[in-house]
């Protein structure tokens, strides 16, 4: 049966996701739009796209080859309150953005609710479970981005790129306590207890180095945003860093746990959101970046403490009493 084919270039200036564009070429439904892209009947620019959302651009060329006798089914997409969101995929690897509250992989319990177990089954298709190779990781109360990789090729290029420190990667944090420098950098060694526990050490030759650098971005009453960039990644690394510096990341159990209390951080996670992504692809070479926008919890605190803040302020209110806190800048 002879294929259909259908192409388009985009008008200068015209933003738009590659399914709309698609929909317009086919008038298949949503459904069926996204079986095309599952089945790699779409093409952008000649690359094969599987992303129905990708954001398209004047100039791009979109071509479209099907058989109109054929069902092409969609494959099952994560539940909108599920334990990803697909931010990007292709052959060779995928980006999601974690919910908090979801293992990223098995401990020694062996649990099978992880977030590799709920990717291997999305990209099962409803079959038997995929493997993917594990690239980094989050911490469970932690939400934001990461990479995971289909192939082997992929996992050793990635894999390769985060240990050169190639790879940008910013997280959006609430930490206690109102930060007095408009930047810092924490940089230490990090050693681990007998009970898994990290803290900096200055015993020669013992622990890894860590480096963090931080801006702040907002000050509340008694907390502060910050945007946190890491030159290292390691285990609880942004955790240890502010804790020791008097300022843990609120909702923090096991890093300075007294002082990440805080009335109006109500839920049972930590305040840290992986917010940036940006590495080549292991295949490709094309510089890939990905944004992810902090939860509502974030923006519902920031509001609460804001609006508190002006109350404090307005005409006849006491002045209120400042701390300034040591900064920890090393």
């Amino acid at each position: 049966m002879a294929l259909v084919r259908h192409e388009t270039t985009l008008a200068p200036g015209r933003r738009v996701r590659a399914d709309r564009v698609v929909q317009e070429l086919t008038f298949l439904s949503r459904s069926g739009v996204f079986g095309l892209f599952d089945h790699r009947c779409v093409t952008v620019n000649g690359e094969p796209c599987l992303r129905p959302g990708a954001p398209l651009h004047g100039g791009d060329v979109v071509v479209v080859r099907y058989d109109p006798h054929t069902r092409y089914r969609a494959r099952p997409r994560p539940p909108a309150d599920g334990p990803f969101r697909v931010a990007f995929e292709d052959d060779h690897l995928i980006v999601v953005d974690k919910r908090a509250g979801v293992l990223t992989v098995p401990t020694d319990r062996r649990e099978t609710d992880t977030l590799v177990h709920a990717i291997g089954r999305y990209l099962g298709g409803g079959g038997p479970a995929r493997r993917v190779e594990v690239v980094q990781r989050l911490d469970r109360d932690v939400s934001g981005l990461l990479v995971f990789a289909k192939t082997r090729e992929a996992a050793r290029g990635l894999i390769e790129q985060f240990a050169e420190r190639k790879p940008e990667r910013e997280y959006v944090a609430l930490v206690a306590g109102e930060l007095e420098a408009d930047a810092g950098v924490f940089e230490s060694r990090l050693a681990t207890t007998r009970d898994l526990l990290r803290y900096s050490t200055d015993e020669p030759g013992e622990g890894e180095p860590a480096i963090t650098r931080y801006r702040v971005e907002r000050r509340l009453r008694g907390a502060t945003r910050v945007r946190v960039r890491l030159e290292t990644g390691r285990r609880n690394q942004i955790r240890v860093h502010f804790a020791e510096a008097g300022h843990p990341v609120l909702g923090d159990p096991r890093y300075a746990p007294d002082l990440s209390r805080h009335p109006d951080w109500r839920p049972r996670r930590l305040a840290l959101h992986a917010a940036l992504l940006a590495f080549r692809h292991p295949v490709t070479g094309e510089p890939l970046r990905f944004e992810s926008r902090p939860p509502r919890a974030f923006l519902a605190f920031e509001a609460e403490r804001g609006r508190r803040r002006k109350d404090r302020h307005e005409p006849g209110a006491a002045a209120p009493h400042r701390r300034h806190p040591a900064t920890g800048d090393r």
